[in-house]
C-alpha cells in the first residue's frame, strides 16, 4: 500500500532534493515564532541536523526519478550566480506554458519543452546570464474531453496570440536552473501578471511583479487561521508517513517562514486540481489565501479518511473470508481424521459405486470394466482440472443408465384390449397389431422390441395412441420429435472431447424412464432435416434396425447399449418422404381417418366428455343433440382427423359456460347501486361482443329447477358461426363432359370433378387444352386419356369425327389447389367420351384409377380414404381397379355399407358402367 501511495504521490505531489545547509537561502535563521509553532505541532527535529529540501510541482508525464536527478544536478551548480541581475529587473520574459499544475514560489518543477524555438531561446537567455522565464498555467479548452497528453500536444501547436489566450494571466517568475535535452528545471520566485505580448514566436510577454497585500502579523484571525492550517497539516501527516518525511525538512530552505509561504506550502502539497491551485496562486490577500489553502487541506483530509475507510472495509472482508476458509479447511481435516467425512473424490466414488452395486451382476462385463477404469482415473486426477469434470460427468451418465433393469410387462390380452378401447375408438388395425405383439410375448415368455410406423393425416390420434399402447403394455413412455432435426449428434451424441458434450436422445431416454424396455415414440419421422452436421435419417438406421440396435453405440458413452427390448413407435403423415432404407426397417400401419359414424362415436364418448369436464359444466346443464353433432361434423369438420372437431366442441362449451355464469350472476341478489351499474355495463359489453341464442328447458329434480342449455341443429350457428363447408356434390345430375373422380390428400380423401367442354370446331382442329394447376403426372394422364378416348370412340362410334375436328378444354376445379397423382386417367377418359358422344354418365357415380394406352386399369392407393370421401358425398356407385379389391375387402363393414362397388381391369368395363343408363 505504501508503494502504491508513493507512486500516486509521485505523479501529483511536489518533488524535492536535499542539501546540507543550516540556514535559509537568504541566510536567515529559522527562529521566527511561526517556525517554533510549526516545529512543535509537526514534531520537527533540530533544523541543523536536517538537510535542505527543494520542492517542485510536477508538470510532466515522465518518471519522477528523471526529474529528481535533474533537480539534484541543478542544485550542484550555483542557483543564482553573483553576476546575474536581480529578479525585480526582469519585466519582459519568455512565457512557458504549464499544462498540469501551477508553479508556486520556492518550489522546483521539471518541464519538457517540445518547441525547438522556445528551447533555443531558453538556452540563449541562460547564456546571457538572464536565466528567468514566466511560468503560466494553461487554461482548459472549453467543451473538450481530451486527455492530458493530447492537451499538452495541442498546446505546443499554438503560437502567438492563440497561445496567449490559453494562458492564465497570473503566473510565477521561474529561474532556469538546468537544461538537459528538452527537460528544463525551474524554481519559482515570485508572482507575475501578464500585461501585453511583445513577440509571438517564441511567445514573449511584459509582466508586472505582484506583491502580497499588506497584513497585520498580529491579527488574531490570521493567527487562528494559520494555526488551523498547521493543525490540519498535522492530521494529514498522520495519515501518510511519506508526507511527514517530506515536510520535516521543508522549513530548512524556506527562509522567513511567514503566513504567505505557509498558505503556498499547504496548497502545493495538496492533491487538488490545477484550477483550485491557480486560485490560490492568484490570491494576493494573505488571509483569503490561508482560507483557500485550508479548504484544500480539509478536502485532502476527507479524501484520505474515505480512502482509509474503504481500505479498512476491504481488509476486514478479506480477512473474514480468509478466516472462514481456514476454519472450513481445518473443520474438513478434523472430520476426515475422525472418519466422519471423506474428501470430494472419495465421496463421488462412493456415490457411483452405490449406484452400480445393487445391479452389478446385470451390468455387461465390458461396461463394468470401463466404469472401474474411470473410477481409478478419477482418484488420480486433481479436482480443479478440466479432465476431472469430464470424467465425473461421464461416470454420472454411465452409472445412471438402467443396465438390465426391465419393467414387468402386461401379457393380459383382455386387459390390453380394454385399455386401448378406453382411450381410442376405432383404429382396429393398430389395436390388432398390439394385441398380436402381446400374444407373441406371452407364448415366448419374453418380448422383443419392434419398430412400428403409424402413417396417416393429422388429427387421427397417431401420437396419443402411442401413450395408450405404453399403458396397455405396462411400459414407461418417452416421446421425442425429430421434425426438422438436422444434427446427427441429437441421435448419436457428441464426442466427450467437445465442451458441453451430451449423449444422444436414446441415452437421455433410458436415464429418464429408468428401465431398459420403454416405449419410445419418435414423432414426425417423415420431417427429418438434413444440414451441415450430417444426415439424421442415416443415423436412425442403426437405431431402428432390429439386427443392429442390440449393440447401439452412442458417441458420448462409447460403449454398446442393448436397445433390442425397446418398442419403437414412429409417426408420419406421408411415408413417401421417408428414405427407403429407413422405411424398410419399419412396419407400416396406415391410419386412413374416420368416417362420419366413427366421428360421432368419438365426439360423444370422448371429446364431449373431456371438454365438458375441462370447462366445469355438469352433464345435466347441457343437451348437445346428435343432429347438432352430425351437422358439426359434415359442415364444419370434414378433415380425416378429429382435431378440428375437438376445437369446435370446445368453442361450444366455452360459450355455454359464459351463458351459465352470466345467468348465475343475474340471479344473485344485487349489491350497491354502483356495483349493479358496473355489472350491467359488463353484461352489455359481453352481449355486444357475441350473442348466443340458447333454448333453455327446465327439469325438476329433487324439487330444484335446473336450467339446461339445448344445442341443436337450428341454433348451432350461434355457437360456431356459419358453416365452413358446403356439399361437395356440385351437381345432382352431372352435365355432359363432367365426371366425379376420387382423390387422396394429406388431410384424407376428397371428391374431384373433371370437366371438359368444346372450345372450337373445324376441320383438322383437334387439340387438348388443360387448366386447373395440374402436376406433370396429371398432364401426362390427360394426354394419355385423350389418346385412349379417341381410340375407344373410333370403336364405339367410328363415324364420329369429334376429336379430329374439335379443340377440347379439360379443367379440374379449385384451380388454386395444386393437383397431381396417377389416379385420374379413367375419370378423364370418361369425361372426354361423355362430351364426344353427347351422353350423360350414370347418376351418383364416382371412379378412380389410371389407364394405360391399351386400356388396362392400374391399381391406386388410398382406397379407404377415397371410399370415405364417396360416402360423405352421397355417392352410391364406385369404380375401383380390380387389383384394389383386397384393400377394399379389408375395410370395416360400416365403411362399405350401402355402397355398390365395381372392380374393373379394362376401361371397356368402365364404359359399360358409366353409360349404361343411356342404353
Amino acid at each position: 500500500m505504501l508503494k502504491a501511495l508513493r507512486s500516486s504521490i509521485s505523479l501529483h505531489q511536489p518533488r524535492f532534493t536535499t542539501h546540507s545547509h543550516s540556514t535559509s537561502r537568504h541566510g536567515i535563521k529559522f527562529n521566527s515564532p511561526l517556525h517554533g509553532v510549526l516545529r512543535a505541532a509537526l514534531g520537527f527535529q533540530n533544523p541543523r541536523s536536517a538537510h535542505r529540501v527543494f520542492f517542485c510541482s510536477d508538470s510532466s508525464d515522465k518518471s519522477g526519478a528523471d526529474a529528481v536527478a535533474a533537480v539534484e544536478e541543478a542544485e550542484s551548480a550555483a542557483i543564482v550566480p553573483a553576476a546575474i541581475k536581480k529578479p525585480d529587473d526582469f519585466l519582459t520574459v519568455l512565457a512557458l506554458p504549464l499544462p498540469h499544475r501551477p508553479l508556486f514560489p520556492g518550489f522546483y518543477m521539471p518541464i519538457y519543452v517540445k518547441d525547438p524555438k522556445l528551447l533555443a531561446a531558453l538556452v540563449e537567455s541562460r547564456k546571457r546570464q538572464a536565466p528567468y522565464a514566466g511560468a503560466f498555467l494553461v487554461k482548459d479548452e472549453p467543451g473538450s474531453e481530451t486527455t492530458s497528453t493530447d492537451a499538452e500536444k495541442n498546446i505546443y501547436e499554438l503560437k502567438g496570440k492563440d497561445l496567449l489566450n490559453r494562458l492564465h494571466e497570473v503566473g510565477t517568475l521561474a529561474q532556469i536552473t538546468s537544461i538537459q535535452g528538452d527537460q528544463v528545471v525551474l524554481i519559482g520566485h515570485r508572482r507575475l501578471r501578464i500585461t501585453e505580448m511583445v513577440s509571438d514566436d517564441p511567445l514573449t510577454v511584459k509582466v508586472d511583479h505582484l506583491k502580497d497585500s499588506p497584513y497585520n502579523k498580529d491579527d488574531d484571525v490570521i493567527k487562528a487561521t494559520s494555526f488551523e492550517v498547521i493543525t490540519t497539516l498535522r492530521d494529514v501527516l498522520k495519515t501518510s508517513s511519506l508526507w511527514r518525511d517530506h515536510v520535516q525538512t521543508y522549513n530548512q530552505h524556506i527562509g522567513d517562514f511567514n503566513y504567505p509561504r505557509l498558505a503556498d506550502f499547504g496548497a502545493a502539497i495538496s492533491g487538488s486540481n490545477k484550477l483550485q491551485c491557480q486560485q490560490v496562486l492568484e490570491e494576493l490577500d494573505v488571509y483569503k489565501r490561508l482560507r483557500l489553502s485550508l479548504e484544500l487541506l480539509k478536502k485532502e483530509m476527507e479524501i484520505h479518511k474515505i480512502q482509509e475507510s474503504i481500505a479498512k472495509a476491504i481488509e476486514e472482508k478479506i480477512s473474514t473470508e480468509q478466516r472462514r476458509y481456514l476454519l472450513n479447511e481445518q473443520y474438513k481435516a478434523i472430520k476426515k481424521e475422525l472418519g466422519l467425512e471423506t474428501d470430494d473424490k472419495t465421496a463421488l466414488t462412493d456415490k457411483f459405486r452405490d449406484r452400480i452395486d445393487p445391479n452389478k451382476e446385470k451390468i455387461p462385463p465390458h461396461v463394468l470394466q470401463v466404469i472401474e477404469e474411470e473410477l481409478k482415473k478419477l482418484q488420480l486426477l486433481e479436482a480443479s482440472s478440466s479432465e476431472f469434470n469430464v470424467t465425473r460427468n461421464y461416470l454420472d451418465w454411465l452409472t445412471a443408465l438402467p443396465w438390465g433393469n426391465y419393467s414387468d410387462e402386461n401379457f393380459d390380452v383382455l386387459r390390453a384390449q380394454q385399455v386401448l378401447d378406453e382411450d381410442h375408438y376405432g383404429l382396429s388395425d393398430v389395436k390388432e397389431r398390439i394385441l398380436e405383439f402381446i400374444a407373441v410375448g406371452k407364448l415366448r415368455g419374453t418380448s422383443q422390441g419392434k419398430i412400428i410406423c403409424l402413417s396417416g393425416p393429422p388429427g387421427v390420434g397417431k401420437t396419443s395412441i402411442g401413450r395408450s399402447i405404453a399403458r396397455a403394455l405396462n411400459r414407461n413412455f418417452y416421446r421425442f420429435s425429430v421434425g426438422g432435426l438436422s444434427d446427427v449428434a441429437e441421435i448419436k451424441g457428441h464426442r466427450r472431447t467437445y465442451i458441453g458434450a451430451m449423449p444422444g436422445k436414446m441415452v437421455q431416454c433410458l436415464k429418464s424412464v429408468g428401465t431398459a424396455n420403454p416405449l419410445v415414440l419418435i414423432d414426425e419421422i417423415d420431417k427429418l432435416g438434413r444440414g451441415h452436421a450430417g444426415d439424421p435419417a442415416s443415423a436412425m438406421l442403426e437405431l431402428l434396425d432390429p439386427e443392429q440396435n442390440a449393440n447401439f453405440l452412442d458417441h458420448y458413452l462409447d460403449v454398446p447399449i442393448d436397445l433390442s427390448k425397446v418398442l419403437f413407435v414412429c409417426t408420419a403423415n406421408v411415408i413417401e418422404t421417408i428414405p427407403g432404407p429407413l422405411l424398410d426397417r419399419m412396419e407400416i400401419i396406415p391410419i386412413a381417418g374416420y368416417i362420419t359414424d366413427e366421428k360421432m362415436h368419438i365426439a360423444r364418448d370422448y371429446l364431449e366428455k373431456n371438454t365438458r369436464d375441462a370447462c366445469g359444466v355438469k352433464p345435466e346443464q347441457v343437451d348437445l343433440t346428435d343432429a347438432a353433432l352430425l351437422s358439426l361434423i359434415e359442415n364444419y369438420c370434414r378433415e380425416a382427423g378429429v382435431r378440428s372437431l375437438q376445437k369446435q366442441i370446445e368453442k361450444i362449451y366455452r360459450k355455454i359456460a359464459l351463458h351459465l355464469v352470466r345467468q348465475g350472476a343475474q340471479n344473485e341478489p344485487s349489491g350497491s347501486e354502483s356495483e349493479s351499474t358496473q355489472d350491467a355495463t359488463e353484461s352489455k359489453e359481453i352481449e355486444e361482443a357475441e350473442v348466443v341464442e340458447t333454448n333453455v328447458s327446465t327439469d325438476v329434480k329433487d324439487n330444484e329447477p335446473t336450467e339446461k342449455v339445448l344445442v341443436d341443429e337450428k341454433n348451432l350457428a350461434d355457437y360456431v358461426g356459419k358453416p365452413v363447408f358446403h356439399a361437395e356434390r356440385m351437381y345432382d345430375q352431372t352435365p355432359l363432359g363432367v365426371v366425379m373422380g376420387l382423390a387422396w390428400t394429406a388431410m384424407g380423401g376428397s371428391t374431384l370433378y373433371i370437366e371438359t367442354t368444346q372450345v372450337e370446331q373445324g376441320e383438322g382442329k383437334g387439340a387438348l387444352h388443360l387448366t386447373g394447376q395440374l402436376g406433370d403426372v396429371m398432364k401426362e394422364s390427360a394426354q394419355i386419356a385423350h389418346t385412349v378416348a379417341r381410340a375407344i370412340l373410333a370403336v364405339k362410334d367410328h363415324d364420329n369425327p369429334f376429336f379430329a375436328n374439335s379443340k377440347v378444354h379439360l379443367h379440374v376445379p379449385a384451380g388454386a389447389t395444386p393437383k397431381d397423382g396417377p389416379s385420374a386417367g379413367c375419370t378423364m377418359i370418361t369425361s372426354l367420351l361423355s362430351l364426344a358422344m353427347n351422353k350423360h354418365v350414370k347418376k351418383d357415380l364416382a371412379m378412380t384409377g389410371e389407364v394405360t394406352l391399351t386400356g388396362r386399369v392400374l391399381p391406386i392407393g388410398g382406397v379407404k380414404e377415397k371410399t370415405i370421401a364417396a360416402r360423405r358425398s352421397g355417392v352410391k356407385t364406385i369404380i375401383f381397379p380390380l387389383a384394389n379389391k383386397r384393400d377394399f375387402d379389408e375395410l370395416a363393414p360400416n365403411v362399405k355399407e350401402g355402397l355398390d362397388v365395381h372392380f374393373v381391369d379394362d376401361y371397356n368395363q368402365i364404359f359399360d358402367l358409366a353409360f349404361e343408363s343411356e342404353k
